[in-house]
């Protein structure tokens, strides 16, 4: 049981957090009218891509470094807790639709497992040991990077799987929303969001946790773009799996080739709805087997695939 000792100690800890911070100006928000805290709250999230701008070079070296490692077949695994923990499965959860990944390339790990996404899990977020349990579960290599994430950076959770994978030799990134965090300065990439106070005190799923997502989906995207999952700013690995996404397959090809719709269709049914080989098959001239051997020995880069299809 905790003691009154230790509540008084965590009480300390967190009112020196600027996202914990209470704001008197704001004392009584509850008695404005409904338009008024809508403007206030509005012009409060409108801070937040400042906040991230002043860190894009830490977040660009990061992101190097990550991609590095998953060209050699590393993956990405997100950690955290609460808000912080449901954004990074939120995120790694898009990738397969959206970049073609395999759904084990990668992973959202949250405290107290699938459960906590809906559901509040009592004391999850307070250990360390059960970061390292969820690292082992999945197998963590020193080839795979982990990201933790947590808006005070200070969430036990995400501080022990950084450490955790810090010590087999796994890159390390820490997502964080205050200066001088214990997660930043536990793994190799520190990355600080400060975004101020938030408008309901402590309620980090606020302009902290808008500035995670941005952060997330910078992390995530810049990263298949340097591994070659786009195309420009075309998603030419996007996965056909509903009307939808057919329908954008169809539009994609369109948009890189300008083919008409009966070349369009050939060349997807010939590679089997793969986007970026029909591309190739159009605008390089070959056939699916020659685009599907071209894209191999590319690592998957269309660009350079169709610089190989193309004589010189």
């Amino acid at each position: 049981m905790t003691s009154p000792t230790d509540y008084g100690h965590l009480r300390a800890e967190l009112d020196s957090l600027t996202t914990e911070a209470f704001r008197p100006e704001l004392a009584e928000i509850d008695r404005r009218s409904t338009l008024d805290i809508a403007r206030t709250m509005n012009a409060e999230d409108a801070t937040v891509p400042a906040a991230v701008a002043e860190r894009l070079p830490e977040i660009a070296a990061a992101i190097d470094a990550l991609a590095t490692r998953m060209a050699h077949g590393g993956r990405l695994i997100y950690a955290g807790a609460g808000t912080a923990g449901r954004l990074g499965v939120l995120d790694a959860s898009e990738c397969p639709p959206t970049f073609n990944t395999d759904p084990s390339e990668v992973l959202g790990l949250i405290a107290g497992g699938p459960t906590a996404m809906v559901t509040a899990v009592e004391g999850a977020e307070d250990s360390k040991e059960l970061a390292a349990e969820d690292l082992t579960a999945v197998k963590l290599t020193d080839e795979d990077t982990v990201v933790g994430i947590s808006a005070s950076g200070r969430t036990p959770y995400a501080i022990g799987a950084v450490e955790h994978a810090r010590s087999l030799g796994a890159l390390t990134i820490g997502l964080s929303c205050n200066a001088g965090s214990a997660l930043a300065a536990a793994a190799e990439h520190g990355i600080e969001i400060v975004v101020g106070p938030e408008l309901l005190t402590g309620s980090t799923r606020l302009k902290a946790g808008t500035a995670q997502k941005l952060v997330l989906n910078m992390i995530s995207t810049l990263t298949m773009i340097r591994l070659g999952k786009t195309y420009g700013n075309l998603m030419v690995d996007v996965r056909a799996s509903n009307e939808k996404l057919r329908a954008r397959s169809r539009r994609i090809v369109a948009l890189a080739t300008g083919a008409g719709d009966r070349e369009i269709e050939t060349a997807l049914s010939s590679t089997d709805g793969e986007v970026k080989n029909a591309i190739l098959t159009l605008l390089g001239g070959v056939d699916a087997p020659t685009a599907a051997r071209l894209l191999d020995a590319a690592d998957g880069h269309l660009r350079a695939a169709l610089e190989a299809a193309r004589p010189h």
